[in-house]
């Protein structure tokens, strides 16, 4: 396996062919360049989202934000970092921050537009990426709930601007909105926005085993098995797909048919959900990509801060953290995410530090 200086110390690897195959490189660290900054990665959130990120890293560009050799890839994931050696006066030695990281024990960054909340990654390899992915936000809160921040604040994220765009568009004409994975963190974040905002009704699509569960947190109005879609009323609906799944896709657009309003595709965890898109009942699937709604609306405001604290204190009541260190817990957690055997009510927040 290649190094080369493209990786720090300990970095988790991943073929973009096959996500199955993983492996653990170390390296010597790279010294420091004029303007640079090295971050030391405290820990990470690991979950189905971040098995999305490696789904659509080609097509969305996600494989670019941290090199790896040829044929491999650092899957993104969030978590916390401080400042370890730092040759930028945007970024001093100490100062402990929240952001977009790869699965390693460090990272080194080119620190450039620092303001009093961060700042931003500007290496020349990270230019023309979104730059919600760039910026690193000084971490100062209470670390009750880190855990929680760095499993769930990028997913509420998304779920807020879910809510937000379909509000911005009068739901599309959907009085109901069919979410598909329900038992998903992305999902379940979804749904709390959706009913925070109201407008429509919310159904959760998924497994007869995780019926149950979803359906106690009492964040939708109805929960339905995949097999049962059919029990659903045929009336102006949406479908915000999750996982990607396309037989489930299929069945949804073809009971609704001329009655769905929309079908937007939010998540992928395996690649066929790229693929059998086009040619169903009903309007054509639409990937949903956050940073461009973040664009349109001018950022994350007051209230997405709002709606993101009331979920993460709601999220804190049911969410199980397991954590690991090493790179057997980071492979073991990954495999499980990649073939789908996770607990629902479970999430991995791990580290590569010694």
């Amino acid at each position: 396996m290649p190094a080369g200086n493209v990786l720090n110390a300990m970095d988790f690897l991943v073929r973009r062919d096959d996500l199955r195959r993983c492996a653990g490189v170390a390296s010597e660290p790279a010294p420091l360049e004029a303007g640079q900054a090295r971050l030391a990665i405290e820990a990470f959130g690991l979950s189905t989202n971040n098995v999305t990120y490696a789904v659509l890293g080609d097509a969305v560009s996600y494989w670019r934000f941290f090199p790896a050799p040829d044929g491999w890839g650092r899957v993104p994931v969030w978590g916390y970092a401080t400042v370890a050696e730092s040759r930028s006066d945007a970024a001093p030695e100490g100062t402990r921050v929240f952001g977009y990281l790869p699965p390693s024990a460090e990272l080194v960054v080119t620190p450039g537009g620092a303001d009093r909340r961060g700042f931003v990654d500007a290496s020349p390899h990270r230019a023309g990426l979104p730059g919600v992915y760039n910026r690193y936000v000084h971490a100062d809160e209470d670390r009750s709930l880190d855990d929680h921040r760095m499993l769930l604040r990028p997913l509420l994220a998304t779920s807020y601007l879910i809510g937000a765009d379909l509000e911005d568009h009068g739901f599309h004409g959907a009085r109901l909105v069919v979410l598909s994975s329900a038992s998903s963190k992305t999902a379940l974040g979804t749904a709390f926005m959706l009913r925070r905002l109201g407008g429509a009704r919310v159904v959760g699509l998924t497994s007869a085993g995780r019926r149950d569960f979803v359906e106690g947190l009492g964040v939708y109005d109805r929960v339905v098995s995949y097999e049962d879609v059919e029990e659903l009323a045929a009336e102006p609906a949406g479908y915000v797909d999750i996982a990607g799944d396309a037989a489930v896709r299929e069945s949804v657009h073809r009971h609704f048919g001329d009655a769905l309003k929309f079908s937007s595709l939010v998540g992928a965890t395996h690649r066929e959900a790229l693929e059998g898109a086009q040619g169903l009942p009903g309007p054509d699937p639409v990937m949903f990509f956050a940073p461009s709604v973040v664009e349109r609306r001018g950022g994350l405001g007051a209230e997405a801060a709002a709606a993101t604290a009331a979920a993460l204190e709601w999220a804190s009541g049911w969410l199980r953290v397991e954590h690991g260190s090493g790179q057997d817990a980071v492979e073991r957690a990954w495999l499980a995410l990649v073939d789908g055997g996770s607990d629902p009510a479970a999430g991995y927040v791990l580290s590569l530090r010694g």
